[in-house]
């Protein structure tokens, strides 16, 4: 393996750190109802961000696959979306300093990227790191939105139930970085919110609501959502009226409802309960989530969601 110091470069005035949360939110895989995006941007525009590290992604990304944006005027190029992946250090809302790496997935060099982020991770001894992932569900958006916690030791996710019990998925930069902190017995856990399936191509910041509040409620950190709660109230509301107007997305509604509510009564240990109209097993719906995901692989570049 290369030299992994030298795919960063630290910034010249480094913040005095004490013992931070490091969140990570890559773009690239999986992000339905562009929440791992919403949840990032917020964080951004709260935080007071400063750049700690700077990767050389010319060595990680590859361009032809995802081409970054450039802006023709009339008679020349006036602009061009450099890409960049980074490492900052923002404030929540009590002035606790924690990190955000943010950026595209590295396409190239994997194990390389990961003992970087290990090099950081213990330069700034970072107590824990916290992955923000979110998938699409055969779920209602009229219920409380729900996640799936995974992590190094049980005790980072104690109160999260589990709710796929084994799946085979592609896998992402963002999951083996969580593998490999592990084996080297640091602390590491992700969140993956559950999106309804039928918004999962649109922006669904309820999803991303839930992805800093599960943050906030494993780490201390206070992450205020009120700019999402009230987008998502608006989107809710959106999705309701465009729902009403169609009965075929009404009876599904309605049968995703009857299936989340008789799980949470503890009718049976899953999401499949009682229901007038067939519904898929658990097998059905992690094979589903497996096609998606490989489909997204096969095809190289980010699924449309939104």
């Amino acid at each position: 393996m290369l030299n992994p110091s030298e795919l960063y470069a630290l910034s010249d005035d480094l913040p005095a750190l004490d013992r931070p949360v490091l969140v990570h939110a890559l773009t690239g895989f999986v992000d339905a109802g562009n929440a791992s995006r919403l949840a990032r941007e917020h964080l951004l525009t709260i935080g007071s961000p400063r750049t700690v590290a700077t990767f050389d992604l010319d060595q990680l990304y590859d361009y032809r696959s995802r081409r970054p944006a450039m802006l023709f005027v009339e008679d020349h190029w006036e602009h061009y979306e450099r890409p960049q992946l980074l490492l900052r250090a923002l404030r929540d809302a009590d002035g606790t300093e924690f990190l955000l790496l943010d950026g595209p997935e590295p396409d190239l060099q994997w194990e390389r990227f990961t003992a970087a982020v290990l090099e950081l991770i213990e330069r700034f001894d970072v107590r824990a790191t916290v992955g923000l992932n979110a998938i699409p569900m055969a779920v209602p958006h009229t219920r409380p939105t729900g996640v799936t916690a995974h992590g190094t030791s049980r005790d980072l996710i104690s109160g999260f139930e589990p709710w796929l019990q084994r799946v085979q998925v592609p896998a992402s930069v963002g999951n083996l970085l969580e593998f490999r902190i592990g084996q080297d017995d640091r602390d590491a856990f992700g969140f993956a919110v559950h999106v309804p399936h039928y918004v999962a191509q649109a922006e669904f910041p309820a999803a991303a609501e839930k992805l800093l509040s599960c943050v906030s409620e494993a780490t201390g950190l206070r992450l205020p959502t009120d700019e999402l709660h009230r987008a998502a109230e608006s989107v809710r509301a959106e999705i309701d009226l465009q729902i009403a107007q169609a009965d075929e997305a009404a009876s599904l509604v309605r049968a995703l409802e009857e299936q989340y509510d008789a799980y949470t009564r503890g009718r049976q240990n899953n999401l499949l309960a009682e229901s007038p109209a067939p519904l898929p097993t658990a097998d059905e719906i992690g094979a589903e989530l497996e096609r998606f995901l490989a489909e997204h692989t096969r095809n190289g570049d980010d699924p449309p969601l939104g």
